[in-house]
């Protein structure tokens, strides 16, 4: 079965929430693989100002907008299960 929002297919359920939601995860919650200190900082730069930019357009009345901003706040607070996985010393039950 194939699906698509916005006459767009979706090929795995992060683009599938990309596309409906108009988020990309990864920008804020941090991508599952490694990234060098000056990928982060340039990621974390534009999820700052593309939140700004949400959180402006929902209080001037965009509800969509709003709800985005909240959805995308609230990503930049988690760390993905496999990075935190990757950090998680084996058998001490505490994080590396």
């Amino acid at each position: 079965m194939r699906t698509f929002v916005a006459g767009q297919e979706a090929h795995t359920d992060s683009e599938f929430a990309e596309l409906a939601l108009g988020i990309d995860i990864d920008l804020f919650r941090g991508p599952l693989e490694p990234e060098t200190a000056e990928e982060r900082r340039a990621r974390e730069d534009a999820a700052v100002d593309i939140l700004a930019d949400l959180r402006e357009m929902g209080e001037a009345g965009d509800e969509i907008a709003g709800w985005d901003a909240l959805y995308a706040d609230a990503l930049t607070r988690t760390v993905p299960f496999l990075r935190a996985a990757r950090t998680h010393r084996s058998g001490t039950g505490e994080a590396a």
